[in-house]
């Protein structure tokens, strides 16, 4: 396993208990569905999106996981308890982890096999986007708990 394999691998796994932590930080875990003001998704569906992005593009399309992703009721699913999203939460750790690991250092220069974004990119500028995009999503996780926690 290359240095740089390892980096993302425990990147993501510090981000997803950070995740899992900022999900147990709601004295009351129904304020983690509430929209208020200007803020467009609860933290429990950010935290459902997370999920499914990495389960999808890390587990499934890397790992070949067989994950099949619901992107609309990321977004739609309401109260779903805590201690299920922290079960989510972990899944996902392990998913990324086991792809991660399974990866060589020649496949991080590999063109990703998807064109997400209308382009190709290597599976390294991929995954270190998938990074940005857990830590975007963190940020205003952590801004609604303090928000409405």
């Amino acid at each position: 396993m290359t240095v740089l394999i390892e980096s993302l691998q425990s990147l993501f796994d510090r981000d997803l208990k950070r995740l899992a932590k900022e999900m147990t930080a709601y004295p009351d875990e129904n304020k983690m569905w509430l929209l208020e003001k200007e803020i467009n998704n609860t933290a429990g569906n950010l935290c459902l999106h997370l999920c499914g992005n990495l389960q999808y593009y890390v587990g499934n399309v890397l790992g070949k996981s067989s994950y099949i992703r619901d992107r609309e009721n990321e977004f739609s699913a309401k109260n779903i308890n805590a201690k299920k999203l922290i079960e989510e939460i972990e899944t996902t750790r392990k998913i990324v982890s086991k792809t991660l690991s399974g990866l060589a250092a020649n496949d991080l220069e590999k063109i990703y096999p998807e064109q997400v974004f209308g382009f190709e990119m290597t599976t390294t500028f991929f995954l270190v986007h998938l990074n940005g995009h857990l830590n975007y999503h963190l940020g205003q996780i952590n801004y609604h708990c303090r928000l409405l926690g």
